[in-house]
Parts: structure tokens; sequence; C-alpha cells
């Protein structure tokens, strides 16, 4: 976009409304002058030119553009009328035709960022109400172009889904790689030594990925083709249980989305 829009978050004192304000800012989306944030308890000292104020209401009406970036149970009680405007909710479980209802406006868009929003390599899928205009769709590009790659998708089904596996961040790669550090420590190797292995080893791939822009089906093959020591574990990975378990684990978190809009 080459004009600055009015961007007010809500929350934006809390880790991710921070982290979408500072990639916005870095992209030159939003200007530090056009840019209101709330806070709960103490005023945060960043974002030098910014308007801080606890009061949602004063920062609604300072924006033209409003961003949801509280936590999903906090959401009930907040108290913020956007008669007209464009809303951007980053909460996790609410539907747009809620947030519509709550904060007076048809010009909605449900997003799902994740943690690296802060590095600003986030993979964010989001869905529009009926009433947004193209306008309103080029804002939501451009915020989250700036914090890494961005989707809109056909139903909040799919934002459902996404919540689980996308939404997720780093915690899948993590959980991967706690148990091939935990593995070489067991082995026998110093854990400082094991943590810089497999931290490598995963951010090497991530690099892989998306200088290739490749399916990770096409990596596994490859090497299944090797028939060598990688191709033996992987076999034995699969038989064990690996895909079930991912499956498992991603029907989980899907249920547990929809259920945290129902709470």
């Amino acid at each position: 976009m080459s004009v600055s829009i009015r961007l007010g978050i809500a929350g934006g004192a809390g880790w991710l409304g921070g982290a979408i304000a500072g990639a916005a800012l870095a992209a030159g989306v939003v200007r530090a002058e056009d840019l209101a944030l709330s806070y709960r308890s103490a005023k945060p000292d960043r974002f030098p030119g910014a308007f801080w104020t606890d009061d949602n209401q004063a920062l609604a009406e300072r924006s033209d553009v409003i961003m949801l970036s509280v936590r999903s149970q906090d959401w009930p009680s907040l108290e913020l009328d956007a008669k007209g405007k464009l809303v951007i909710s980053v909460m996790a479980g609410i539907r747009l035709a809620e947030i519509s209802e709550k904060h007076g406006t048809r010009r909605v868009v449900r997003t799902l960022p994740n943690a690296a929003a802060e590095v600003a390599k986030s993979y964010t899928p989001w869905i529009a109400s009926s009433d947004p205009i193209e306008d309103d769709r080029a804002i939501v590009r451009a915020i989250f172009d700036a914090c890494g790659v961005e989707d809109e998708v056909g139903s909040e089904r799919d934002i459902y889904y996404l919540t689980g596996l996308t939404g997720s961040g780093p915690a899948f790669p993590a959980l991967l790689a706690d148990a091939m550090v935990r593995d070489a420590v067991a082995f026998g190797l110093a854990p400082e030594v094991a943590r810089r292995a497999v931290n490598t080893v995963l951010i090497g791939t991530g690099r892989l990925l998306e200088l290739n822009d490749a399916p990770p089906a096409d990596t596994v093959e490859a090497f299944l083709g090797y028939r060598g020591t990688t191709s033996a574990a992987i076999e034995t990975m699969c038989e064990a249980g690996f895909d079930e378990a991912v499956s498992k684990g991603l029907a989980a978190a899907f249920l547990k989305s929809i259920a945290m809009g129902k709470a």
C-alpha cells in the first residue's frame, strides 16, 4: 500500500499485537503517528510517536482500522464500538458474526497469525465477512504480508483447522526437535552439542523449503530413494505411527479451536 492507514490495536501491549505493530511499522504500512495501541496495566515503552491508551473506545475513535488482539476468554468484556469501521480479529475461535454483532460493524475480517510474526515469517490465513470492500482486503493483505505470508481462505471451518495447523507456529517443529535432542543426550552427546546439531538442522530445513518452495513430500521421497540411514529412520518412524499421531493431534486442535469459540 502506498498510503499509511490509521491503525488501532486493542491489546497492542501484548506479544502478538506488538509483533504485528512492529512489522507494520517496519514495512511502512502504518506510521507511528497513525498507530494507536491499548494496554491493561502499565504503559509500554516502545514505538515512539505512537498513541498509547488504556481506553479502548478512545483507540477506536482515532482509528480507521481496528485490530482485536486480546485473549479469546477476555473478549466478552472488551467494550469497543467500531460502527462502520474495518475490524480485524487475530483471536482464536471467535466467529465473524459474533464480532460483527458485538462491535457494531459488518466490515469484519478474521485472521490467525502465529508466533513467527515477530520475525516477519508468520503464515496468516484469513477470511472476510460479506461486507468488506476490496480496499479492506488490500489493507489486510498489506498488514499480514508485512508479517510474513497470508492467504484468504474459503470458510471459517478452514480457519478452525488452520488454528491448529499453522497457528501453532514453531510448536510442532519444536516438539520434533525436543524429541531428537533428548534422544541424542540419552545416547551420550553433550546437551549443548545435541541442541546445536538439531537447531541447525531445523534452521537449514526452513531455509531450503523457503528457497525451493517444493512440496515437503518431494524431500522425503528423495531421501527414501537413497536407501541409507535417513530412509531407515523415516520408514521406522512411519511404521511406529508418525502420520497417525500427527493426524490425531491436528484433529484434537481442530476440535479445541471450535470449543474455544463456544466457551
